[in-house]
């Protein structure tokens, strides 16, 4: 008997061990990559996924130093700017045959948004690979994926003794997810980034869900708007006019209306999303406190309420502004207004921030012709409905692209369980291949620098930038505008190219005529 409990026991032991040791395997299989697979673009890319540089604490150093030592590996060049100190951003340079053509300049950001893990399927920075190849990951599109295609793109082509004849960089720059100020926008202004004569550059794009490419031609804009109103305070069983809450009512409810004419042109399928101006309250702010919450019998004699504006580059500024200043925040009903203007909105001659997407822009017929030849489909050119760095550059006329080869994938930036397949992955570099080396090979009519092309001397800080003479692309494109003032009967400007001219025109009737010429092959 002794001996049938002491095999009982050592049999359940035996038992739980083999379930410990498969949970233990099971747990290793689901986390870490095999050790056959450690050398390969996917497990490099689940490396650069589980660095958490998610804000608010995300770990430059770590990316950097992982993305640095992939690059050294590779046989470019690296440097280490620091404009804010403790935001690192790593320049790689892949030098062309021809130097003094204008450069190649391809970003991505190594921050991401923060995640909730109670909400994911997996912990956000594990990388998980699942059985149908897709991996799990805070910033699997957004956009560390670009950041590794990059690198593995020119591994490839190095390993095929291709050489570019225009230099090549990366840039990997700090803080995109909030706003850019300590990164894109600082290296711009700097005499590295002038140093680097960049001609032409690409930036992160979307995911798409059918099977073309998506690609980016300006994004827009964003604005920060806080209405505050004022108030006689009083009884909360008292009615009178007014009072702060009600003048701060009247604003949300106008501001409400503008929005809803604007997202009925979305649903009613005349304009996307991103080329009309939404508005959405993101706060509230009134009340008077309590230990309990707030006193409820009391007015308050404040109000102050937020919203997000996100503006299309075919929109008038200008005309926003009287808006907000005449309709939604009036003097007269005791409102005041604070615009918050979270980058450039134009370009420092005055024009929209937008990147020509037709043969006037050789740098298009380039990019389109490689996703041809590397087996891609692209969807029509469109406006992007958020803001990334590239808005940074096309301030200094640079064209620039924003693109993310990934089709046939659910949009999930930003969102909960943000997942890449690794055949979309992998495919992406060798679309790569095609666009880096059909960009840095172009030697005709691109070779001038954007500015030089538009007959511009640049002297100083964009400011002072300034228009001296225009060749015959702008004075045809000058024109195309000019048809578009004249059906709207607007005043034309002097002087320069006039560009100036095009805040005065209303957004839809713009918008409209703009796309009639960009069908037409004109714009």
């Amino acid at each position: 008997m002794a001996n049938f409990r002491l095999h009982c026991r050592l049999f359940s032991l035996a038992v739980f061990l083999f379930l410990f040791s498969f949970s233990l395997s099971f747990s290793h299989s689901q986390y870490d990559d095999d050790e056959s697979d450690q050398n390969s673009p996917i497990s490099r890319f689940q490396h650069y996924l589980r660095i958490k540089t998610a804000h608010p604490d995300p770990d430059y150093a770590s990316a950097v130093s992982f993305l640095e030592s992939q690059a050294l590996e590779i046989g470019l060049h690296t440097k280490i700017l620091e404009f804010v100190p403790g935001k690192p951003l790593l320049l790689v340079t892949w030098n062309g045959l021809n130097p003094s053509l204008p450069s190649i300049l391809l970003n991505s950001h190594m921050d991401s948004v923060p995640a909730e893990p109670s909400k994911w399927l997996y912990p956000p920075f594990s990388a998980v690979r699942t059985s149908d190849g897709k991996i799990f990951a805070r910033g699997s599109q957004d956009d560390k994926c670009i950041a590794i295609q990059y690198l593995e793109a020119i591994r490839n082509l190095r390993s095929r003794n291709f050489v570019p004849d225009r230099t090549i960089h990366i840039s990997y720059v700090p803080d995109e997810e909030i706003g850019g100020f300590d990164g894109a926008a600082k290296f711009v202004l700097s005499k590295e980034f002038k140093e680097l004569n960049v001609g032409f550059m690409m930036d992160e794009g979307q995911a798409s869900p059918g099977d073309e490419f998506r690609v980016f031609y300006a994004d827009r804009s964003p604005w920060g708007l806080i209405i505050r109103a004022e108030g006689t305070p009083g009884h909360g069983s008292r009615m009178y006019d007014n009072s702060a809450m009600e003048n701060l009512m009247k604003s949300v409810e106008i501001i409400s209306k503008f929005r809803e004419s604007q997202f009925d042109m979305v649903k009613a399928g005349e304009a996307a999303n991103s080329e009309v101006i939404s508005v959405n309250p993101v706060f509230v702010n009134a009340g008077i406190p309590s230990p309990t919450g707030f006193v409820m019998n009391m007015q308050p004699s404040e109000a102050e309420a937020g919203f997000d504006l996100r503006i299309p580059p075919t929109a008038d500024p200008d005309a926003i502004r009287r808006r907000i200043v005449e309709e939604w925040a009036p003097a007269r009903r005791n409102l005041t207004s604070q615009i918050i203007e979270k980058g450039p909105i134009r370009d420092y001659l005055g024009r929209p921030l937008l990147t020509m997407t037709n043969d006037s822009n050789p740098w298009w017929s380039v990019f389109k012709t490689a996703i041809s030849d590397a087996g891609g489909k692209l969807s029509r050119p469109e406006i992007l409905a958020s803001t990334t760095d590239a808005r940074f550059m096309r301030q200094l006329a640079i064209p620039v692209l924003g693109f993310s080869p990934m089709s046939n994938t659910p949009i999930l930036l930003h969102e909960h369980n943000e997942f890449l397949k690794d055949t979309v992955f992998l495919r992406g570099i060798k679309i790569y291949e095609s666009i880096i080396s059909a960009l840095s090979s172009f030697v005709a009519d691109a070779s001038l620098h954007p500015t030089k092309k538009m007959g511009l001397v640049i002297a100083g800080p964009p400011e002072t930038y300034h228009s001296v003479a225009a060749d015959q692309n702008s004075q045809a494109l000058l024109k195309h505008f000019q048809r578009i003032l004249a059906i709207h009967n607007k005043p034309q400007s002097s002087g320069g190219l006039q560009w100036l001219a095009l805040r005065r025109m209303k957004q839809k009737g713009f918008a409209a005529e703009c796309e009639k010429l960009r069908e037409n092959g004109e714009l």
